[in-house]
């Protein structure tokens, strides 16, 4: 079952992406708002078809940036379905297969590792979004973790969006499985994305039942101690702002259907 639910759902994932792909070269969207837009309605649409719910405790910030834990390369859609917004990422993303090309083909604002003039550019990729009203979305861990604890936070995007005045709001996002899909299959292994091939990965994911996304968003803005020079202070005062999201209960929260 869970073998032929992944292939249809792989056959059905193949048409928004092509219908997704149609749109971009016929519209040709021109303005990092447009391209937004249209990375939120197709995300939206992706965890429809795919059957993944998302419960929201808190609102989305309409400005700034806005910072999480990462656990899988599903994070971007569940982000991007929620709202509007432009993404900071290394740039080995854009050869994963399907998601690169989303994210690429929206605008994203990506940082290549000790290549010089990489952090200029995202400084000045990040301020665009800003001053078109989009809010920024980035994992300061840099790669994604199985769940079981915050990784060290890395202190070089974090600067260059402080170095911009924007506000800086924590988030932490977890998945849970309401639905029973068999003794073999975890949150860890299943949806988290560790050193698995990626094809292998989502065609297991796309076979599960009752994928859950919880997304708690901070009330207000990070409030650093320290100044925007001092990049190690402040990655331990974000990471220590995300993990006080994860120790809360859940409240009934706003549940999303997709």
């Amino acid at each position: 079952m869970i073998f032929f639910r992944a292939g249809w759902r792989s056959v059905r994932l193949a048409g928004i992406f092509f219908a997704a792909g149609t749109e971009l070269a016929l519209k040709r969207p021109s303005t990092r708002e447009q391209r937004a837009e249209w990375l939120h309605r197709n995300c939206a649409r992706v965890l429809r078809e795919v059957g993944v719910e998302v419960w929201v405790e808190g609102d989305f910030p309409e400005q700034g940036a806005v910072i999480s834990n990462h656990l899988s390369y599903l994070d971007i859609v569940v982000f991007a379905a929620l709202h509007r917004c432009v993404f900071v990422s290394m740039e080995e993303v854009k050869t994963w297969p399907v998601i690169g090309w989303m994210t690429t083909m929206s605008g994203t604002v990506y940082v290549a590792r000790g290549r010089g003039g990489s952090a200029a550019r995202a400084r000045e990729g990040m301020a665009a979004a800003v001053d078109a009203g989009l809010p920024v979305v980035f994992f300061p861990e840099g790669k994604t973790s199985n769940g079981g604890g915050l990784l060290k936070f890395h202190g070089g995007l974090l600067s260059q969006v402080r170095a911009s005045g924007a506000p800086v709001t924590a988030a932490f996002l977890r998945y849970e499985l309401v639905e029973d899909n068999g003794p073999d299959v975890s949150i860890a292994e299943d949806i988290c994305w560790g050193n698995r091939n990626f094809v292998v990965h989502l065609f297991k994911l796309l076979g599960l039942r009752g994928v859950r996304a919880r997304v708690r968003f901070a009330p207000e803005p990070i409030r650093f101690s320290g100044d925007g020079a001092n990049r190690k202070m402040a990655a331990v005062e974000a990471r220590s702002a995300v993990g006080a999201l994860a120790g809360q209960e859940s409240l009934i929260g706003q549940m999303h259907h997709f």
